[in-house]
């Protein structure tokens, strides 16, 4: 099985052996954002920095070498600390012995999530494999493990140990992974958002109903969860967005969407309403960049946020898909834009996406627009089909791709020795009014 780690190892050294040999190699000589060829697969990566070690690039600011790479990242976003020199110089045969022998040590005190966009290197390892929210599920029902290693970014790790024990820790095994999309919103814009909202609108309209419900995508921190459960608000995935909007029409005459604009979107679109009563709320400007007329006029207000790795998807990739391939079925994410939704034959949650797959007949063609580790695994699931990423360019999710087999290592080994590293903690009042805001959308049926 060819991983998506080893085609970007492949691209590089082939990319060194191309280089003259009086070519700069420095850091600051390196073009960060060149494309490098993959001469096997035809395909290329968006960043040569990809095939460097993320212990190399940990303390550097910014989400890392991949799709988020450009992505403006907080002042204060957490850093990861240094490995000890005994994990970042291990072979890969060494880091999966001790993974391997630290798992059957520890055994089912610790439990290990593994999100589906993670690496294979480390979903090998995963005891549960899923979305944030499967995953997160996974930690509360399994109230026998004394400690959950996430592999997946920083929300997800928030929302597990909301859902999870107070005596149980939930531990992020590489600080650095966070989600630009995420924050994209910030707890102090989203009050000053809804200070504007309530000064323009009031609080209760004429009908009795609120005036707006505050609703998060589960890609969000869990200050803005807390924020919701505090104002009448809801929590969404990507696969029952829908259910959560029509729950929050009946007790809203409008909606504010955090922070994805193109979920809110494409969920608002396929419900009937109007692109021209989704203004979009940029939050460096007064009213969001709106009008009040506007915002009156509103249905759904669509936070200025997004997933960089699922923002590279273009209708001209779908376009390509479909001369090539008369007959393939395109399926996306609702993370997509609008107009690659609209082009494509289905979108849905990775989890939709994973159950097309494994029902497609022998011998289909689909073209996947998600996260290039999730498409190259359900390829490698499915060789009777053919199954291959909308985009030709190999950017795996930035934060994600942060989690290396050398952080489990030392997660689990320091969990062997006794400490907890990393240990994501939320402070009992925003895991409290974050909990509520979570109930509201196990209780929001379809």
């Amino acid at each position: 099985m060819t991983s998506v780690y080893e085609l970007i190892s492949e691209a590089a050294e082939r990319e060194r052996e191309m280089r003259p040999a009086s070519a700069p190699t420095s850091p600051a000589a390196r073009s960060h954002r060149r494309p490098i060829a993959l001469r096997a697969t035809g395909s290329s990566s968006c960043d040569s920095d990809l095939s460097q070690d993320p212990w190399q690039v940990d303390r550097a600011p910014g989400y890392g070498p991949g799709a988020s790479t450009i992505d403006p990242v907080p002042e204060h976003s957490p850093r990861q600390g240094p490995l000890p020199e005994r994990y970042t110089a291990a072979s890969d045969d060494q880091l999966a012995d001790w993974i391997t022998a630290a798992r059957e040590a520890l055994g089912p005190r610790v439990q290990i999530l593994g999100h589906f966009y993670q690496r294979d290197e480390i979903v090998q390892y995963a005891d549960f494999v899923g979305d944030s929210f499967m995953l997160a599920q996974a930690a509360k029902s399994s109230p026998e493990a004394e400690a959950f290693v996430f592999c997946g970014v920083h929300f997800m790790a928030e929302t597990a140990d909301i859902l999870s024990g107070r005596d149980q820790a939930v531990i992020l095994p590489n600080l650095a992974a966070g989600c630009s999309m995420a924050d994209m919103a910030t707890i102090d814009q989203v009050e000053a958002c809804w200070r504007d909202l309530m000064a323009a609108l009031g609080t209760t309209a004429e009908d009795g109903r609120r005036t707006v419900i505050p609703v998060t995508y589960m890609n969000s921190s869990a200050a803005i969860k807390a924020f919701c459960g505090r104002n009448g608000g809801i929590v969404c995935t990507s696969s029952n967005a829908r259910a959560v909007l029509e729950w929050a029409f009946e007790r809203g005459q409008r909606v504010v969407f955090f922070p994805d604009q193109h979920l809110g979107r494409n969920t608002a679109k396929a419900m009937g309403i109007d692109e021209a009563e989704m203004p979009l709320w940029r939050p460096h400007l007064p009213l969001g960049g709106n009008t009040e007329q506007q915002v009156r006029d509103a249905r759904v207000i669509l936070w200025n946020g997004f997933c960089s790795v699922h923002k590279r998807f273009t209708v001209a990739q779908i376009e390509r898909a479909r001369a090539e391939y008369p007959d393939v079925r395109v399926i996306v994410h609702p993370e997509c834009p609008a107009s690659v939704v609209e082009a494509a034959d289905g979108a849905g949650s990775t989890e939709y996406i994973r159950r097309e797959i494994e029902h497609a007949a022998p011998g289909s063609v689909i073209a996947v627009g998600t996260e290039i580790n999730l498409v190259n695994r359900l390829q490698q699931q499915r060789p009777d089909l053919t199954i291959f990423c909308l985009d030709p360019v190999v950017c795996p999710c930035s934060t994600m791709y942060r989690i290396h087999p050398a952080y489990l290592a030392w997660t689990l080994e320091a969990l062997l020795d006794g400490s907890t590293p990393n240990r994501i903690s939320v402070p009992d009042g925003v895991a409290d009014d974050s909990r509520v805001a979570l109930e509201r959308m196990l209780a929001a049926k379809p």
